[in-house]
This record gives C-alpha cells, sequence and structure tokens, in this order.
C-alpha cells in the first residue's frame, strides 16, 4: 500500500515522539489523593451551615419525639392544614405526637392544588453540597418533591454522609443491583435565573425547603 509523503511525514514526527517522552510539567498532578478535602469531624453542622447557604431551613432533633413537636410547631406556626405524607412510617410516628383536635391533617393522598406541604424521608443527605438525595424507590415517589410548594424532609443521624459517592455506597448497599428508576439531589429549594439572570425561587418545584435531621438511627418502619 503506497503512503503518500505527507502520510509519512505524520507518522515519523509520531514515532520520534514517541520515542523521546516529554517529562510531565506537574508530575504529582496524577495520584491517589482526593479531589476534595477530607470530612469535617461535625457532618451535621457542616450539612446545615451548606444548606441554610442554599436558602434552605434547618431543624436539628435529639429524637423523634422532639421532630413531632417541633413539626406540628411549625405547620401552626405556618399555618400549614393540609400536608401530604405518603409514607405510612412517618404518619405512625407523627401520630403519637398529635394533640387532640388539632387542625392539622396528615393525608397520604392529596390532589397537588390543595397540598400546604409535603412530608417525605429520604435516601440521605449529602453533608459537602448541602444536598437532599431522594429516589423513586421511597414510597413518597416523584410528586411530594416536585408538585408540593413547600417540602418538608425527615432525616436521621446513620443517613447523613460527606460525598456523593458515599450516598451512592449507601443507595448501593439499600438496594443491591435493583436501583430505583430515578435518583435526584435536591441542593435546597427550587431556584432557576433563565430569565434576564433574576433569581426566581419555586420555578421548578418548592419555593421552600425544610429538613429536619432527628439524632438517632433509622427506626425500621
Amino acid at each position: 500500500m503506497k503512503v503518500s509523503p505527507a502520510k509519512e511525514n505524520i507518522l515519523k514526527r509520531i514515532r520520534n515522539a514517541l520515542s523521546q517522552p516529554v517529562p510531565l510539567p506537574f508530575p504529582q498532578s496524577e495520584g491517589n489523593s482526593p479531589v476534595f478535602a477530607t470530612p469535617p469531624e461535625n457532618l451535621d453542622v457542616h450539612f446545615a451551615e451548606t444548606f441554610v447557604n442554599l436558602n434552605g431551613k434547618f431543624i436539628f432533633c435529639e429524637d423523634m419525639q422532639v421532630f413531632g413537636k417541633q413539626f406540628f410547631a411549625l405547620c401552626q406556626q405556618q399555618g400549614w392544614k393540609q400536608v401530604l405524607c405518603r409514607e405510612k412510617h412517618l404518619r405512625e410516628w407523627l401520630a403519637a405526637d398529635a394533640h387532640a383536635g388539632t387542625a392539622i391533617s396528615l393525608l397520604s393522598s392529596l390532589p397537588p392544588e390543595q397540598m400546604d406541604v409535603a412530608l417525605t424521608g429520604c435516601e440521605c443527605l449529602i453533608a459537602r453540597t448541602g444536598s437532599v438525595v431522594l429516589s423513586a424507590g421511597q414510597a413518597s415517589g416523584r410528586i411530594p418533591s416536585v408538585f408540593a410548594p413547600i417540602h418538608v424532609v425527615a432525616a436521621f443521624g446513620d443517613q447523613l454522609v460527606w460525598d456523593i459517592r458515599d450516598a451512592l455506597q449507601l443507595i448501593k448497599e439499600k438496594y443491591g443491583d435493583s436501583w430505583p428508576s430515578m435518583c435526584s439531589l435536591h441542593t435546597g429549594p427550587s431556584r432557576t435565573s433563565d430569565i434576564e439572570k433574576t433569581l426566581v425561587m419555586g420555578a421548578h418545584g418548592p419555593k421552600e425547603m425544610y429538613v429536619f435531621l432527628i439524632d438517632q438511627p433509622l427506626p425500621h418502619p
């Protein structure tokens, strides 16, 4: 096969370059060192600071009883009446803390236009980015975190991880090879600056987001 002079010239230069490798300008740039900083000692504090900086609202609770009291107090303070909560175990845990005659209803089904707020669990919290990881594998499904004007998340201490890699590992351990059809990261309330670079909250989802971090392991439903 006849090779053109131009092609032969290019191949000759490539062979010469390969026979005389040039040393890397930054030999320490490639290695096994982590890309991000090592995790801080207090993941909960780091998550809270990052999440609040993203316009999220964070509440720390010592246990489930404190969570129940603070959640219903928040509902009364904000005037929330219709709370969509598809996760049966959350409704059962909160039932013991509901005051008799309260006007707050925890409902498993509710048209989007009638809900004041949605209460869900989560797969985990990512401290480095202040993100909440949700999936279609949860009983809440996809609707509450998209259509509700306000999203409240109940998370537990053993659901708090440092980075996205740790979150994926946690999901893998939970579901094995049967991954949910959807996994998403929610980093603060929904927002956009697409129109004239003006920040608009609640453009594609909830305009407010609360995270209750309960300082105990996730109870089994």
